[in-house]
């Protein structure tokens, strides 16, 4: 396999994030909401807004410079192909591939609700081989709403752990923090939850999640709720909570969805690798991330791939759910 700086890699990847950040932030609090939320194209299985565009205007030059002395190739969302190539004119000449979300969490970002995330992950160049379980570098930065006075970035290189900072907004001070996973042995009095965030896969993906909590925790006693539900629509928005405590399980299983109920594997309206690129962080932080099987990520470096992931905050989280949820999900297969 090929070696990658990874030092020179991420001294690259804090400035990208950095740039990113503070020039979205701007946008976010110099823009309309109206023309943020304007739709501008359909690229790589998702809708492209305004806000997106943004983005782009400092990725690309970015990744130009970069690719002088790097070459890669990207593979982002919004690229009319969904790859390009920097500092090289065959993909063999590049040293690595950085796969890319500029904006994980748009919608919510370009209404001014929560934060998005950039997320960018490094593999190094297998080719064709090359798939998500071959990232050696991730890093993903906050992108905050117009009032956030503070913005965090996590990232990890593989076997060394996870690390974090939050930085104010003002006057660029850092404080260094560990993502830690939440400790509890059980998803009762937690926000554990699974994805549904847009109208056509909500109904079926419900029903499983209640068919889950019930068999897992049985009837509550008290008629009090036993779970919480948290519907982040950002894949490493809720990757974040689960390596910082505040989530104790997510399951996005849309495609699944969607191949039950419609009988189609449709693209759109799903994660993508690109979504997932930052999971190397969660897992170094000590969350166990598998795909909709149980089986690890294993999903190939492109931007159209659908994406069934699930996640546990820790080991204890993990033997309580996953035995019922895999045997319910087999009952549709």
């Amino acid at each position: 396999m090929p070696s990658l700086n990874r030092q020179a890699i991420l001294e690259r990847l804090h400035r990208l994030h950095r740039e990113m950040r503070d020039h979205l932030h701007h946008q976010i609090k110099t823009s309309s909401i109206d023309h943020l939320a304007r739709a501008t194209a359909l690229q790589g299985g998702d809708t492209i807004y305004e806000l997106d565009t943004r983005g782009e205007e400092i990725l690309l030059p970015f990744c130009a410079d970069w690719g002088r002395e790097m070459p890669f190739i990207l593979v982002a969302e919004g690229l009319p192909d969904g790859r390009e190539r920097y500092g090289c004119a065959s993909d063999e000449e590049a040293q690595f591939v950085l796969l890319c979300d500029p904006i994980d969490g748009t919608r919510p970002l370009m209404y001014d609700k929560r934060s998005a995330w950039l997320l960018t992950g490094v593999a190094p160049n297998l080719s064709a081989e090359a798939n998500l379980s071959h990232i050696e570098i991730a890093m993903q930065t906050e992108l905050p709403t117009s009032k956030a006075l503070y913005a965090d970035t996590v990232w990890a290189t593989y076997g060394s752990g996870a690390h974090g900072y939050s930085e104010n907004l003002l006057t660029n001070e850092k404080r260094m923090f560990t993502p830690r996973p939440s400790r509890a042995t059980s998803i009762e009095g937690g926000f554990g939850m699974f994805a549904k965030f847009f109208i056509g896969s909500k109904g079926w993906l419900a029903e499983l999640e209640e068919r889950l909590i019930l068999e897992v925790l049985g009837p509550p006693g008290d008629g009090q709720p036993q779970t919480f539900d948290d519907q982040y629509i950002s894949s490493g928005g809720q990757l974040y909570e689960l390596m910082t405590g505040r989530d104790r399980f997510n399951a996005d299983l849309r495609p699944l969805a969607h191949a039950t109920m419609f009988h189609t594997h449709s693209s759109r309206l799903c994660a993508h690798p690109y979504d997932l690129c930052t999971e190397l962080i969660a897992r170094e932080a000590g969350v166990i991330v598998t795909d909709g099987m149980g089986a690890p990520l294993a999903v190939p470096l492109d931007v159209h791939y659908p994406v069934n992931w699930i996640a546990y905050a820790n080991n204890d989280i993990q033997r309580q759910v996953e035995p019922v949820l895999l045997r319910l999900l087999a009952e549709y297969q």
